[in-house]
């Protein structure tokens, strides 16, 4: 019987990973900074600059085998963040996209703990082809609500300090932070989700591939 448990007890990082993807997110906003430092504040170079790496970078992946709809999808990221500082003229609005898609995404994982659809619980459903089961399971359910509000103080971080320095039109400091807040605050956020995601399940449920059915261990359904 342990046995048969052990596996669906692997962390949280194992079946989400992704760390490659977050890193190399954070390199573009990287180049566009360093590209509009070197040309005297030029929008247009820093966005050049962006863009081109983030060509490389997705030609790179490719060739290691990664999706092809995930590179075109960052490449796009990239190329709507730099038209809306050509657009505006003004540097800092390079990283308006994602200051806006972190308040989106901090918006659709509150509302989804509150449907009582937890995003957290649909993503990791797919990945581990449990698909919707896991809503059946009131362990399940409350565990990954309460592990998804973990996610939204991690876009909520981000938005605060984008927010302020995009205010603040401090282009370098908005670049450090996107390097920061990427990967190390995604596992950060891993890392603090899964232990609150297996804190919150009775030490007796299988893990995060089995979902049981209410009563189906004995204890009460909530």
């Amino acid at each position: 019987m342990t046995d048969e448990t052990t596996p669906a007890r692997e962390s949280l990082a194992q079946i989400l990973g992704g760390r490659r993807g977050a890193i190399d997110a954070s390199i573009p906003p990287v180049a566009f900074v360093a590209g509009w430092l070197a040309t005297g504040q030029s929008i247009a170079w820093g966005a050049g600059v962006a863009i081109v790496v983030a060509v490389l970078l997705g030609g790179y992946r490719v060739v290691r085998g990664d999706k092809a709809r995930a590179v075109v999808v960052s490449l796009a990221a990239v190329v709507i963040a730099a038209l809306i500082a050509l657009h505006t003229g003004r540097a800092q609005d390079f990283f308006l996209l994602q200051l806006l898609s972190n308040a989106a995404s901090a918006l659709l994982f509150a509302a989804s703990v509150v449907v009582r659809w937890p995003l957290l619980g649909v993503i990791v459903g797919l990945l581990v082809g449990q698909k919707t089961r896991w809503r059946r399971d009131p362990a399940l359910l409350r565990a990954y609500s309460w592990a998804s509000w973990v996610w939204v103080l991690q876009y909520l971080i981000r938005v605060v300090v984008y927010g302020l320095l995009w205010w603040a039109g401090q282009v370098v400091a908005l670049g450090v932070a996107r390097t920061v807040l990427s990967w190390p605050l995604v596992a950060a956020t891993v890392a603090v989700s899964g232990w609150v995601l297996y804190k919150s399940l009775p030490p007796e449920h299988p893990g995060l591939r089995v979902a049981q059915e209410p009563g189906a261990d004995d204890r009460p359904g909530t």
